[in-house]
């Protein structure tokens, strides 16, 4: 399992043609089969017109359980493109639903795998995909020299600054990769001649997205 898990943090829609066919894809972040089988149940019911609500979707940081269903299309031409398009994607906590509406021109099973697996791509792009790491919260206080070679350095690491305090002195929680813990305080340590007072907490999980750096 890599170090950096890529999970669904908002979903979003996209949508193909192919050969008069509509194929419309709606993903959402799921973290339990019974999300995911809600969520699929209320898309069909949204979509109840369609020819067809096929859907698959992907748990755990590691993929543990997945799924996938073909919804009344030939067996494996719906469900398992839509699933393989997900771990492609190396997307977790996330199910995806593709409802077909059928422009009367038969695809081919090769024409549809092709059309359900490119709709979940396309719907992707329109998702919001976060990654989670772990990371070291080391807390650092310094004056308010140290505290501009500390954003320099966590900037030249695109390490994430949970915090910064001004008081008399500045205080600063900085995020880490473990193995980088180190060489971290053994530059800070030199950039400030030594005056820096660092302490190193507990490893956590955390996310980081568009819009910033999230706790998890």
């Amino acid at each position: 399992m890599s170090d950096t898990i890529r999970y669904l943090k908002e979903g979003g829609q996209g949508e193909i043609v192919e050969k008069k066919s509509r194929f419309i894809a709606t993903l959402c972040p799921v973290t339990t089969e019974e999300e995911a089988r809600e969520f699929i149940e209320c898309t069909k019911k949204r979509y109840w017109d369609a020819r067809h609500n096929c859907s698959a979707f992907v748990i755990g940081d590691g993929a543990e359980l997945t799924r996938a269903n073909d919804d009344g299309e030939p067996p494996h031409t719906a469900g398992r493109p839509m699933l393989d398009a997900l771990l492609s994607a190396e997307v977790r906590n996330v199910c995806v639903v593709v409802t077909r509406y059928f422009g009367g021109i038969l695809l081919g099973t090769g024409g549809l795998s092709r059309a359900y697996r490119d709709a979940v791509t396309e719907g992707l792009k329109n998702c919001i995909i976060a990654e989670k790491k772990t990371g070291i919260p080391v807390n650092v206080v310094t004056d308010y020299n140290g505290i501009g070679k500390l954003l320099f350095l966590a900037g030249n690491g695109s390490y994430p600054v949970l915090s910064t305090e001004y008081t008399d002195t500045v205080t600063a929680t900085v995020l880490l990769p473990p193995g980088e813990v180190g060489r971290f305080l053994s530059d800070l340590s030199d950039a400030t001649a030594g005056r820096a007072q660092c302490t190193a907490g507990d490893p956590v999980s955390y996310s980081l997205s568009d819009d910033g750096c999230e706790l998890l």
